[in-house]
């Protein structure tokens, strides 16, 4: 029969012919027969089975194999021998041993017919051996599925004991060389489908057998830390009981045997794994190993991690069968990197595109992703505010999003930062980098210090101020400005591209100032000038004591009695008149001030449309050449409106310009040097609506113009007039007596709401000019009026956030000089410049914490359209000097003569150098370091390609003592490996 069989199967008969003939031997087969034909058959259909050419072959030998292990099965018992097996397993079959690929199918087909024979435990042993021996042989996936399916379908011949701990490290060394080699979908979905075989091999073994979990994880993490195993190790993890996350976690963290190149290596590739489709729970072990090594303060390993890896799980939210996971790492990843900005700013080249490619999708997934991607995006401008050059490409794409409130971007900053001792991390930021390309310097931030940071720069990019500064003479008894001139001199001279201001801000700190919380950078520079103002004045004193013991040379006293630096630089004076609407008599006192606090005006003043007879004028972007003879007013600022007791006739257009300055006991000079308004004027009122329709109306000379336009005293703010010993109605004027050289303008936009219990902040965008002009009383002749001072901007403070309490400040900053721009006249008739020309001619810079970069006048008039929660502060203005001098002028000549390289003293110098020449071995040691890293990590030059490739493409804190401190086209076997 067997050769009939053999001869039909080899004929070239046609299959339908061939199939009938076959179906008759087949039948006959179970009937009774002797034992040699059973053997002949058994042999016929074993051999056409493992050696078949056709598949049309192999099933007729199964056919008979089955027909045969059914109706004589004792005959197949005998055949089917544990010598058989052994042979077929380790020597092949046939007189040449050819190694065939279907031995394990075989045995799998013929296992189910002796499960009840004597000889069923012996197979067994056998086969518990082999497929262990099978394993360490590292068969191809396909083999090694074969496998699987056998111990799943007949788990008695699964090793057992300690060959079964073996069985499952060798069957994860399998898995980590797995490898698709080919490109085509129906074969990468075939590959998968034998790696999740495998892989649920060993969750079967380990429900049964929990002890084997934690040795095979050790050997999963042996490799993963050691080589650059396959992604397929991915489908293991999904198989790990959640429960023993902790408990492993905890493990791999605390053991001291793990050199951190091994677990960055380790870490890598689980992150590497989030590109495995189809992977349960992947996300859920990377976020909680990421947590651990934050646990154990490995913040080295986290940040290059993170780095390394960021961009590459941002790809993945391409792809739908990944992107849950994705996404998950994605949001971890960013809103625990809060110590710097780099990890978010190397994701921005690629959110435009990702979000459009998502809006094109158009399905659940994307839209969910998007919602959520758009949440984190809001997180990350909250926390790292003040880079609006980098972020208007992703806020427009961005912008038709929802957007969280604050509440909700404080839960998720707050519930997912590695610490909150900031300053644990500062030895890890910046990182190995050189100094910016402005050729500028950063303060790195200690930890909500950006309120220092801001106004550090601001008053180092104060020319004159920072040119005497760094021309103040060794030991002049000023410790502050001792470290203050340190600190800038590092600004100036340092190779670092940020330095810690760490000495200075331990000397500057406002007692009341509440460590590691947010402050108010205004507060901080009244209180600064007035230490540094203070301490000079002290020092004067010191020597005035001196002079009258005869121990001091003229030159020192003529230097010594002069007003102090902070005076010179910063100082104004205001004149506050008061006169009784009775007796029509005036009363005046003079003040000086370092800034004028500027509040808004209420809701019921309408002064944005008010043309006064002596208004602050705003300049537009072109370069102005002052006057000859400055512009004089004659007469009371009391006849800008109609008074009833006045015979003066009112002019045609009356403005309303409320200003007023407090009645009272003349201030300190310095302290207490913010001059603001008065109870009178209600500062919660001004905080209410504007006047003006169009909130863009608003400007800084509106502001001005309001503080300084007159006020009425009445009722409960009645006067009490010295002439008619009562309380009078009265009128009350703030009059600028003297120009500061620096005018520092704070916009009062903070305020304590009774009704919410709250402080808010008033958002409204005011439009800052680039040139002003300040109506000055003119004192050197009594009477003779007003003349103009032109102001040029130098600098402006924003605040980014909704409250004084939170936020984060960042400046804009340029350099102001007496140069004239180039291209301008110099015969007095300027020529008029667009925004553009003067941007080019005037460069500006954005200063936040440690990034320094190019910027624009055009950025800082723009900064609050675009984000509305980035508001102008603090105003920096220069005062333009006149053709004819001042005093003013005259007293800051020296330093303006010093406008080029002011010469340090010997040991500041010193000190300077040794700390560049530190800065230079920290950048070796670093490098060297990085290198060791970079070299660890696992090489794939191909996953940018995701992100970038082209639709027709085919193919340490440094210093020292005192101031130290479209996408969607890529392949599916590109996603998967």
């Amino acid at each position: 029969m067997d050769k009939i069989l053999e001869a039909v199967v080899m004929s070239s008969y046609p299959n339908n012919v061939k199939q009938g003939l076959v179906r008759r031997v087949i039948e006959a087969s179970k009937q009774p027969m002797d034992s040699e034909q059973c053997w002949s058959m058994l042999e016929l259909s074993t051999k056409l089975y493992l050696t078949g050419d056709t598949k049309y072959k192999r099933e007729i030998g199964k056919e008979v194999l089955e027909v045969y292990g059914h109706y004589h099965p004792e005959e197949f018992e005998e055949f089917f021998n544990v010598r058989f097996l052994l042979s077929l397993l380790q020597e092949g079959y046939g007189p040449l041993g050819k190694r065939s690929h279907y031995v394990l199918d075989y045995i799998q087909l013929g296992l189910q017919f002796v499960l009840e024979s004597p000889s069923a435990n012996s197979i067994f042993s056998l086969l518990r051996i082999e497929v262990l021996r099978k394993v360490c042989e590292r068969p191809s996936p396909k083999q090694c599925a074969k496998i699987s399916k056998l111990l799943t379908q007949h788990p008695q011949c699964i090793p057992t004991g300690k060959h079964q701990l073996l069985f499952c490290q060798q069957l994860i060394r399998c898995i980590g060389q797995f490898q698709c080699v080919s490109e085509g979908e129906e074969e990468i979905m075939e590959f998968l489908e034998q790696v999740n075989k495998v892989s649920g091999l060993l969750q079967r073994i380990w429900r049964t057998q929990t002890s084997a979990i934690l040795p095979s994880l050790k050997e999963l993490f042996t490799i993963i830390s050691s080589t650059a195993p396959s992604n397929a190790l991915a489908s293991v993890v999904q198989f790990v009981p959640l429960e023993l996350m902790d408990g492993v976690i905890r493990n791999l963290t605390n053991d001291d045997s793990i050199t951190d190149v091994q677990m960055m290596m380790a870490i890598g590739r689980m992150i590497d794994w989030v590109s495995w489709p189809l992977g349960k729970n992947i996300d859920k072990w990377i976020i909680a190993l990421l947590k651990g090594l934050a646990a154990v303060k490995k913040f080295s390993i986290l940040i290059e991690v993170t780095l390394s890896k960021i961009e590459k799980v941002f790809s993945k939210l391409l792809y739908p069968v990944v992107r849950e996971g994705a996404l998950s790492v994605l949001q971890y990843m960013l809103l625990s990197f809060q110590h710097s900005h780099e990890a978010f700013h190397l994701l921005l080249p690629h959110i435009p595109r990702l979000v459009a490619s998502l809006k094109k999708e158009d399905s659940n997934s994307a839209t969910s992703s998007l919602e959520q991607l758009a949440e984190l995006i809001h997180c990350m401008f909250f926390r790292f505010s003040g880079f609006p050059d980098l972020y208007e490409p992703v806020l427009e794409a961005v912008k038709a999003l929802p957007i969280p409130n604050e509440d909700r971007i404080k839960h998720l900053l707050g519930q997912n930062a590695w610490t909150s001792q900031k300053n644990e991390l500062a030895c890890f930021y910046p990182r190995l980098a050189s100094k910016s390309e402005t050729g500028k310097i950063g303060l790195i931030n200690l930890g909500n210090t950006c309120y220092m940071n801001s106004i550090i720069q601001s008053l180092f990019m104060a020319s004159d101020f920072r040119h005497s500064v760094l021309n103040l003479a060794e030991g002049n008894s000023q410790p502050l400005m001792t470290k203050l001139q340190w600190l800038f001199a590092f600004l100036e001279h340092s190779q670092r591209p940020a330095i810690s201001p760490e000495s200075f801000l331990s000397a500057s700190w406002p007692p009341w100032f509440t460590p590691g919380a947010q402050q108010d950078c205004s507060e901080y520079l009244k209180y600064l000038l007035d230490r540094l103002h203070e301490e000079e004045k002290t020092g004067k004193r010191i020597y005035q004591k001196l002079k009258e013991s005869s121990l001091t040379s003229q030159a020192v006293e003529h230097h010594y009695l002069n007003k102090t630096l902070i005076e010179k630089m910063f100082g104004g004076k205001m004149m506050t008149k008061i006169r009784c609407l009775k007796c029509l008599n005036v009363s005046s006192r003079e003040e000086v001030f370092t800034d004028l606090s500027l509040a808004f005006p209420p809701s019921d003043r309408n002064v944005c449309g008010s043309t006064p007879i002596l208004p602050v004028e705003e300049i537009g972007p072109q370069f102005i050449e002052p006057e000859e003879n400055a512009g004089q007013l004659m007469g009371s600022p009391w006849i800008q409106r109609k008074a009833p007791f006045s015979d003066h006739a009112a002019p045609s257009v009356s403005v309303e310009t409320l200003g007023s300055q407090e009645q009272g006991e003349a201030a300190n000079p310095i302290r207490g040097n913010g001059v603001g308004v008065d109870a009178a004027k209600d500062p919660l009122s001004a905080f209410g609506e504007q006047a003006c329709a169009p909130k863009d109306s608003r400007s800084v000379p509106d502001l001005i113009n309001y503080f300084l336009s007159p006020e009425r005293l009445t009722a409960e703010n009645k006067y009490h007039c010295e002439k008619c010993a009562s309380l009078q109605d009265a009128e009350k004027v703030a009059e600028l007596t003297e120009g500061p050289h620096y005018l520092i303008l704070t916009l009062l936009r903070f305020s304590f709401d009774p009704r919410t219990m709250k402080r808010k902040k008033i958002l409204d965008n005011v439009s800052i000019p680039v040139v002003l002009k300040l109506p000055i009383l003119d004192g050197a002749v009594p009477g003779s009026g007003f003349m103009t001072v032109v102001y040029d901007l130098c600098s402006v403070v924003v605040h980014s956030g909704i409250s004084s309490e939170s936020g984060h400040y960042y400046c804009y900053s340029r350099e102001c000089t007496d140069t004239i721009p180039h291209g301008q006249p110099r015969d007095g008739v300027p020529k008029p410049a667009s925004d553009k020309q003067l941007d080019l001619e005037i460069q500006w810079y954005l200063f936040n914490d440690t990034r320094v970069s190019f910027s624009s006048f055009e950025s800082v008039s723009n900064v609050t359209s675009f984000f509305p929660k980035d508001t102008a502060y603090v105003l920096f203005y220069r005062q333009r000097p006149e053709r004819q001098s001042c005093l003013l002028h005259e007293a800051l000549a020296e330093a303006g003569r010093l406008h080029g390289e002011p010469s340090l003293h010997k040991d500041l110098m010193e000190a300077i150098s040794k700390d560049n020449i530190l800065f230079l071995q920290e950048q070796e040691k670093e490098a060297r370091n990085r290198a060791a890293y970079i070299s660890a990590l696992p090489k794939s030059p191909l996953w940018w390609r995701d992100l970038d490739r082209d639709k027709d493409d085919d193919s340490s804190s440094g210093g020292c003592s005192p101031a130290a401190g479209g996408g969607g086209s890529g392949s599916f076997h590109g996603l998967v490996f």
